[in-house]
């Protein structure tokens, strides 16, 4: 696909075009949801140019890069599925498939491997990196619940659903991951728990 102009002023009156050439307004479920994809990818776009600063230095900042490369070019195949009405297809569409569940499931337990188990919730934040894949984490849920807003009336894959939710796991997997191998602080919730009125 070529793209050879950035504005074409068609989208002035609140409407875009799906990838089969629908009309649909800019607000609709599948817009929102493929617009939260794209939100989702640019965050991790951030994380990756941070991580890059030490990607010279440390093996598992190599490691995060390419995983993270991975995703963003898996979050675009989401992202073109959802951008086309449902029954469409076209030459050379992308797929997501369980394999690709499972490539995040594989990685969320080699990282659990290094990582002690958690008895508190995390505050987001700590490092740079660690802090961005926790904001990522949580655009990506926001992905998910769009989608699964988007499936209650219109067709959605499942496997882009349980991709997205398997997703949101690996970068918070990620994000603890990551302190841990760069030797980023890693801050539990501490409760402000009143003493009971005897």
């Amino acid at each position: 696909m070529r793209i050879t102009k950035v504005y074409t002023r068609t989208g002035d009156a609140g409407k875009t075009r799906l990838a089969g050439g629908q009309q649909v307004w800019k607000d609709s479920l599948r817009v929102e949801a493929y617009g939260a994809v794209d939100e989702l990818n640019a965050s991790i776009g951030v994380v990756r140019v941070i991580n890059a600063d030490m990607n010279d230095e440390v093996q598992p900042a190599k490691q995060l890069e390419e995983e993270l490369r991975w995703v963003q070019n898996k979050l675009f195949d989401v992202g073109s599925i959802l951008a086309t009405a449902p029954g469409q297809t076209f030459k050379n569409m992308p797929q997501v498939a369980a394999q690709d569940v499972l490539r995040l499931e594989q990685l969320i337990d080699r990282c659990q491997k290094d990582l002690e188990p958690l008895k508190e919730f995390i505050l987001p934040g700590g490092g740079k990196v660690s802090g961005f894949l926790h904001q990522a984490r949580t655009i990506c849920r926001r992905a998910e619940r769009v989608c699964v807003a988007l499936s209650k009336s219109e067709p959605v894959d499942s496997t882009i659903i349980k991709f997205v939710n398997r997703l949101s796991d690996t970068l918070f997997v990620l994000g603890r991951w990551v302190a841990k191998t760069q030797g980023e602080p890693e801050f539990l919730w501490e409760r402000d728990v009143k003493a009971k009125k005897s």
